[in-house]
């Protein structure tokens, strides 16, 4: 697997893990911790969540340009990994949110979100564009899809641990503190606890339904009710803010690695410079309509990426509303549901990279464009699924579910066995198209561009995040089926797009 592969690969892989631990901690957990902080609606946090995302990935273009116009991607990266540290070190201070200082505190929350989103776009495209530089060596070249698989698998790892981390750490305090999880009872206790007085009776009697069970008393009187709601509001919140202590951790080995590997990397800056003592003007000049028809051939990739982020990214939003609200949840919290994804990952990519390399030695190799473009077909197929079962089900609008007696919900509640289906068919999706992708950014960029052009790729993905909020919206105001035809049509017509301009990628890119 490591075989014909430069020795620079798995110290960056390394390097990258301590940003993916935090990466899928916030994945797993922002939507409903930001609704179970704050009382927001999910249609509110949902936004936040596509800002915060869209944020990581087009602020990698600042980050890209940075480091392209001082040369300097090593410094660039080390810069990063501690704003990263600096933003999660605000999020894990337990504060409680009240009327009084609600305003203040998630202004507060949301400027370490932007410290989060800003350090990894100083970070994140400009290791990969290192990663891109390892396969410049002609050595190397013929690996590079390879090695950005490799590279994917390792960076995954830690999001594999992550998404654990919260529920474990939020279980833990509370026990500590005489209480019990329950993945509804915030949203009720916040209602509850609202001036405005929102609850209907099916959520009053939902509420003391739960209160009994999560360590409350329902023969109390309605201060002590509220007290109690207060109590275990604070505790379940305190709980996740640890969690981000964790991730401060991970961020500072991923800084460690770096630090007493950096010197083993490529410096991009140092290939530029020989590079332009190398070529001519003249000879610059006629390289001109070879890099403009490239960086078309980008493009049209990269327009082609955002509609497949704005379907896999659901796994923050909506999917995880779904786990949430039509999953059995009392043994399996639905943040841990997180870990399947960067699972799969790791246990897939070998079987897929041995598949590529099977149709390689028959002969029958598959170019990266088409990798894309059959990706986006799998995608399709997990919505499929999604829709297929969830019209079997009868499953209504998230609003209309939740609001449901209690024994009717459960009645109705999922196995595990659905998230684990769609799961294995994003992720074999994603690695058909995601490590290709960085792959295919490596090797149409020009050298003087490597840090831009890997921003732009993660540019992409942002304005996928950007439309983030729309899963949720659909999910809470009409039958969830709905939501899912609508990833679905989009991954299908990506798929044909691509197809339809496969050969012109490919003779562009040959």
């Amino acid at each position: 697997m490591f075989k014909n592969h430069p020795k620079g690969l798995i110290p960056a892989a390394l390097s990258n893990m301590g940003e993916r631990f935090g990466y899928y901690i916030m994945n797993a957990v922002l939507v409903l911790f930001l609704c179970s902080k704050f009382g927001l609606s999910e249609e509110t946090s949902a936004l936040i969540y596509s800002f915060f995302y869209a944020g990581i990935y087009i602020l990698a273009l600042v980050g890209g340009t940075i480091a392209d116009r001082t040369q300097n991607y090593k410094g660039t990266i080390i810069s990063g990994l501690l704003i990263m540290t600096l933003g999660y070190i605000v999020l894990a201070i337990p504060v409680l949110a009240t009327e009084g200082n609600t305003t203040w505190l998630l202004v507060m929350t949301c400027a370490a979100l932007f410290l989060i989103a800003f350090g990894n776009g100083l970070f994140k495209g400009n290791l990969q564009a290192i990663v891109g530089q390892l396969y410049d060596n002609p050595k190397y070249a013929s690996q590079r899809d390879a090695g950005f698989q490799i590279f994917y698998v390792f960076i995954n790892v830690g999001g594999v641990i992550a998404p654990f981390v919260a529920p474990m750490l939020r279980s833990w305090w509370l026990d500590a503190n005489g209480m019990s999880y329950n993945a509804s009872f915030p949203a009720l206790c916040h209602q509850f606890l609202s001036v405005t007085d929102t609850m209907t009776e099916e959520n009053m009697e939902n509420f003391y339904a739960l209160l009994s069970q999560v360590g409350g008393q329902a023969a109390a009187t309605r201060e002590a009710v509220s007290h109690f709601c207060t109590q275990y509001l604070d505790v379940f919140n305190t709980g996740i803010h640890y969690s981000f202590i964790a991730s401060v951790a991970a961020m500072l080995i991923s800084l460690c690695i770096f630090l007493a590997t950096k010197k083993g990397l490529p410096s991009p800056a140092k290939k530029a410079k020989a590079e332009d003592v190398k070529i001519s003007a003249e000879e610059k000049a006629a390289m001109a309509k070879e890099i403009k028809q490239r960086m078309g051939a980008l493009f049209a990739v990269l327009g082609i990426a955002v509609f497949f982020w704005f379907s896999f990214h659901q796994n923050g939003t909506s999917m995880s509303l779904f786990a949430r609200d039509f999953v059995i949840t009392k043994s399996i919290a639905p943040e841990i549901w997180q870990a399947v994804n960067p699972f799969f990952v790791i246990v897939l990519t070998p079987f897929v990279m041995m598949f590529f390399t099977s149709l390689s030695r028959k002969g029958r190799e598959i170019s990266t464009p088409k990798k894309i473009a059959i990706g986006m077909g799998l995608a399709s197929i997990a919505y499929l699924f999604m829709t297929l079962y969830s019209l079997y089900m009868g499953y209504p609008s998230g609003t209309e579910f939740r609001a449901l007696p209690e024994a009717a919900r459960t009645a109705m509640l999922s196995g595990p066995w659905v998230l684990i289906l769609y799961y294995f068919f994003m992720t074999v999706a994603e690695l058909f198209i995601s490590p290709l992708g960085l792959s295919f950014v490596s090797k149409v960029a020009p050298s003087h561009m490597q840090g831009l052009c890997q921003g732009l790729w993660l540019g992409a993905t942002a304005v996928g995040n950007l439309m983030l909020w729309i899963g949720p919206l659909i999910y809470n105001a009409a039958p969830i089926w709905v939501a899912w035809v609508v990833f679905m049509s989009v991954c299908l017509i990506s798929m044909g797009a691509m197809f339809a301009m496969l050969k012109w990628l490919e003779r562009v890119t040959a």
